[in-house]
């Protein structure tokens, strides 16, 4: 990988192959950090949604041409209340690439049931202040904790078939090698019949690695975290996101 670009020097020229544009949601189109609470069975769960404007740019972009994506290990009925004033104009890829929303239909892209029904019941087993609840997925677990909990770790790690991710809020816990983003982008792709240069991606954790890994072009929305062949400087007033659209936008209007 040659040396990052700043998004502004993206040009209408580079995106001359691209037909599918691929959204992290977390710290690009919403900001990080999820608001979760749980009391025995009742589990409350912040629902973020995108501003206005980003409304108005994805709409802008799908008149532009452009299919767009979400890729996220967010589950689809939060995935949709997020997206509601969008969704004629985009696609769902949730629960970290397990399976894909797209006009009214699902594509599982894998089966996990057998691979995590086991291991669930002996997570849930375990107590620790740090432990704030469990986001309800159909596809992974999620635990989301204050900090890293070791016998959370020490449980996965006995599944070698199972990964655990720690992004700093949560962990993710799927099948090794198969239920990635990555899995999920380039299954969505045959549905499209597109190949990785018709692709640009934008992540900005560690997580996203293998996300951009499978696009032509990759957008990173934190360069200290992730590489990318543009990148965006983090902005508390303009999300990742609405600057990467608004430069598509600006360029190829």
């Amino acid at each position: 990988m040659g040396k990052q670009k700043l998004i502004r020097e993206l040009t209408k020229k580079d995106l001359k192959k691209i037909k599918l544009i691929a959204f992290d949601v977390d710290g690009v189109l919403v900001p990080r950090g999820t608001k979760i609470k749980q009391t025995g069975n009742v589990t409350r769960l912040e629902t973020k949604r995108i501003l206005p404007e980003q409304v108005e740019q994805i709409k802008n972009l799908h008149f532009l041409g452009f299919k767009i994506t979400i890729n996220s290990g967010r589950g689809l009925y939060m995935l949709q209340d997020m997206f509601r004033e969008v969704l004629p104009f985009v696609s769902l890829t949730y629960e970290n690439g397990s399976a894909t929303w797209y006009q009214g239909n699902i594509h599982q892209h894998v089966n996990s049931f057998k691979s995590l029904y086991r291991v669930y019941s002996d997570l849930k087993s375990v107590r620790s202040k740090y432990i704030k609840g469990f986001e309800q997925k159909e596809f992974i677990i999620t635990i989301h904790c204050t900090n890293r909990v070791k016998r959370i770790e020490e449980i996965v790690s006995k599944h070698r078939n199972l990964y655990t991710i720690w992004n700093g809020e949560a962990y993710d816990i799927g099948m090794r090698n198969i239920q990635q983003k990555s899995r999920g982008l380039q299954s969505f792709m045959k549905v499209l019949k597109l190949k990785k240069k018709n692709v640009l991606a934008i992540g900005d954790n560690y997580n996203d690695r293998d996300l951009l890994s499978s696009a032509g072009i990759r957008v990173s929305a934190d360069k200290a975290r992730l590489k990318g062949d543009f990148y965006i400087e983090l902005n508390k007033k303009n999300l990742p996101a609405k600057q990467l659209m608004g430069q598509i936008i600006a360029v190829c209007s």
